[in-house]
């Protein structure tokens, strides 16, 4: 079985090798149920192959993630009538969750997902979903907002994403998260994991994961989402910052990231460098920057060295949809970081993860992965 693979690997490692390079400590081979956790935004995706004339309508890039504004409301009905659309589980951090309890396999929930969605037939699909990925999900359910959805505008290799929260802004810290049984939910994990996408909705519960996970000298892992989250919603991004363990983002939002913060360099490299020197309040931990760079060379910060790795390579005829490419590196990597794996590791399995998912419609995936 996949979870055999790794223990072999592991004996190969000398002790040193496994300080020097695993970031989390020693724990037994065997992973325990709810050992990474997620919250953030659950999304129904609509995604469908539109053209340029679509894009323009609604004054979309052709590669970019926004909030739906009163403007976009009409796109949600257009592009269900007008284009073939294919319904997916969406929302950034549920994604990359999934993905990694799928290159994990067994045991099954070893993803834990915090929501909010609404009571209706979008909720029902999101919470079958979660159950067929064997995520352990557990909702805010409320009736006063349906169920966020959003829409996947393919044209060739880029898509735009309109994302329509509803539900998913209504998360409240004192609904859900304070509540004990869910409280002793995240206190299980060891690794945790948010998009900044939920920067725009309840940063006081980011907030109170990311200082547990200080405090307790566990994992914390954000990723800059989107543009428009380090320009617009920056003043909450660098709330959370000095308790980022892990930095995922991509080469746009790296070079937003660095004009906001005036680090005056254009160079991903210097960037990752300059994000990893970010003021920290656990000092045990360095921060890792990890940015990736679509099909060029993926780029990692971590102590005082800055290094490269080259991606897969794929035949663009064999790209199907890139939406959920970053989401699936996301998840392959933590799914390596939670069993304690070395980081380039963790960067081989984000790789890995995101070449399947872009050969597929949607977030999708095979029934098992072939990662060795």
């Amino acid at each position: 079985m996949a979870s055999e693979e790794p223990k072999a690997k592991k004996q190969k490692l000398s002790a040193k090798e496994k300080k020097d390079e695993s970031p989390t400590k020693k724990t037994p081979d065997k992973l325990s149920p709810n050992s990474l956790f997620g919250m953030g935004n659950p999304l129904l995706d609509i995604s469908a192959v539109v053209d340029k004339d679509f894009l323009d309508k609604y004054t979309l890039k052709p590669n970019d993630q926004i909030l739906a504004e009163d403007k976009h409301k009409a796109l949600f009905e257009e592009i269900v009538k007008k284009f073939k659309v294919e319904y997916h589980a969406g929302g950034a951090t549920q994604n990359s969750i999934k993905v990694a309890q799928w290159m994990i396999q067994e045991p099954h929930n070893v993803g834990t997902f915090f929501g909010c969605i609404g009571k209706d037939k979008f909720g029902e699909i999101l919470k079958q979903k979660a159950d067929d990925a064997h995520i352990d999900a557990h909702y805010y359910e409320q009736d006063e907002e349906p169920t966020g959805s959003c829409a996947a505008c393919i044209t060739g290799d880029n898509r735009s994403l309109v994302a329509n929260l509803a539900a998913a802004n209504c998360y409240k810290k004192d609904k859900h998260l304070d509540l004990e049984e869910n409280w002793e939910l995240v206190e299980k994990a060891k690794v945790y994991y948010i998009a900044g996408f939920f920067l725009t909705v309840s940063v006081e519960s980011i907030l109170k994961v990311a200082k547990h996970a200080s405090e307790n000298n566990k994992l914390f892992c954000l990723n800059l989402s989107a543009p428009f989250i380090c320009q617009f919603f920056k003043d909450n991004l660098m709330q959370v910052m000095p308790y980022v363990d892990v930095l995922f983002g991509n080469e746009t939002e790296a070079a937003t990231f660095a004009k906001e913060q005036d680090f005056e360099t254009e160079d991903i490299k210097e960037i990752a460098k300059k994000a990893q020197a970010l003021h920290k309040v656990n000092t045990k931990r360095q921060r890792i920057v990890v940015l990736t760079q679509g099909k060029d060379e993926t780029v990692m910060a971590k102590s005082d060295k800055v290094e490269t790795f080259p991606v897969l390579t794929v035949d663009p005829k064999d790209i199907v949809d890139t939406n959920g490419a970053g989401d699936a590196f996301v998840g392959g990597f933590l799914s390596e970081l939670v069993q304690d794996k070395p980081l380039d590791q963790c960067v081989k399995a984000g790789h890995y993860s995101a070449n399947v998912i872009i050969r597929r419609a949607g977030c999708t995936f095979p029934e098992k992965p072939d990662f060795k």
